[in-house]
């Protein structure tokens, strides 16, 4: 068996337990989406990057309503997570071009969810020979770009993508009303 180790990541699993308040109800609280780092408010579900990323362009896709385990998921919640999961692979791919992604969810504290009240999906774009010795020899993570760099770079792409949902409710909606 290989294991594959993140120890860049020991500050937030050491802090994590400690955490008093939720950082998703927290971050949909913000008037200002940039200091949370929220790239998109859906109507169940909204997307924000990671602050401890694994790799650039590493986002969340969590739903408003506080809610731990997946199991207890909304049908509405959970049809609106999966459309935001291909609008960030879009995005993400646009954006970066990666060659893979990973994305999953931590359910629970053992699972390794830091923010174990509160569910979410984590997307992480990934390239090839993107893990090096620098994490495990000088306990450095190298980074092509800060979150704030990254927060505009996707940030309009989430954008376009609400303008884009939005003509397309309108579309819907003219198609469905009644002639006269």
């Amino acid at each position: 068996m290989r294991y594959i180790s993140a120890p860049w990541r020991a500050v937030y699993v050491r802090r994590a337990p400690s955490m008093k308040r939720c950082i998703f109800c927290e971050a949909l609280k913000s008037r200002n989406d940039r200091v949370p780092a929220v790239l998109f408010r859906g109507r169940r579900n909204f997307v924000l990057l990671n602050r401890y990323p694994y790799t650039p362009g590493h986002l969340m896709i969590a739903p408003r309503r506080h809610v731990a385990d997946f199991v207890e998921a909304r049908p509405d919640e959970r049809a609106e997570l999966a459309e935001l999961f291909q609008t960030a692979l879009r995005v993400l791919r646009a954006a970066y071009a990666p060659h893979g992604f990973n994305a999953g969810m931590n359910l629970g504290p053992s699972a390794g969810a830091g923010v174990a009240g509160h569910y979410h999906l984590h997307v992480v774009p990934r390239w090839t020979g993107d893990a090096n010795f620098m994490p495990l020899i000088g306990a450095t993570k190298v980074f092509i770009e800060d979150l704030d760099t990254t927060y505009q770079r996707l940030r309009p792409l989430f954008d376009e993508e609400r303008r884009r949902r939005e003509r397309a409710g309108r579309a819907k909606r003219r198609a469905a009303a009644p002639s006269r």
